[in-house]
């Protein structure tokens, strides 16, 4: 992208700013994993935890384990700051669907969505085992954990155009979602 990503502006504020006012609207607990030297200004998020990665670039696992071990409750809906028409119905929906597992993850398009799934707080140990065994890819959980799985028909009954899982890699994707933010408008 060529800058951070939840700094980009959407509107008044950044996409961060954005998912954080959209989360809280179905959960009171929200935890931010930053980078070390990271963003974001705390006072524009309202109530939320920082929790800084100890060096820079460690991923998404590293990030997934150090935000569980901040939370007060036994689990957490985990998602990257890059998804601006995430919905906070979506998340609620997702871990109501936990029931005995320790994830639910969202799989479109045959595509696991580990960046945007739900886990419990002791799926920890197998991050920490998956990283001690030299793998950096968040979607090694789905092999190392139970693991409900939820398509895309069903995911569909709760966001028809499936925007929520829409994230932002690339300049082009950005322009995309402010063309998406501006027809909506």
């Amino acid at each position: 992208m060529g800058r951070p990503k939840a700094e980009l502006k959407f509107g008044a504020n950044t996409l961060l700013e954005r998912m954080v006012a959209e989360l809280r609207q179905s959960f009171a607990e929200i935890v931010v994993v930053v980078s070390p030297e990271g963003p974001p200004k705390a006072a524009r998020l309202g109530e939320v935890r920082i929790v800084r990665d100890e060096r820079e670039y460690e991923g998404p696992l590293r990030a997934l384990a150090l935000g569980l071990s901040a939370i007060r409750n036994d689990s957490a809906f985990a998602c990257a700051c890059d998804a601006p028409f995430l919905r906070s119905e979506l998340a609620s929906a997702l871990c109501a669907m936990l029931a005995r597992y320790d994830a639910v993850v969202p799989e479109i398009a045959g595509l696991l969505q580990p960046l945007h799934a739900v886990y419990r707080k002791r799926c920890i140990a197998a991050i920490d085992s998956i990283i001690a065994a030299g793998e950096a890819r968040l979607v090694q959980i789905v092999q190392a954990v139970s693991v409900r799985k939820v398509g895309e028909q069903e995911l569909r009954a709760l966001d028809p155009d499936l925007l929520s899982f829409m994230n932002l890699n690339t300049p082009e994707d950005y322009q995309r979602a402010l063309r998406l933010v501006s027809a909506r408008s």
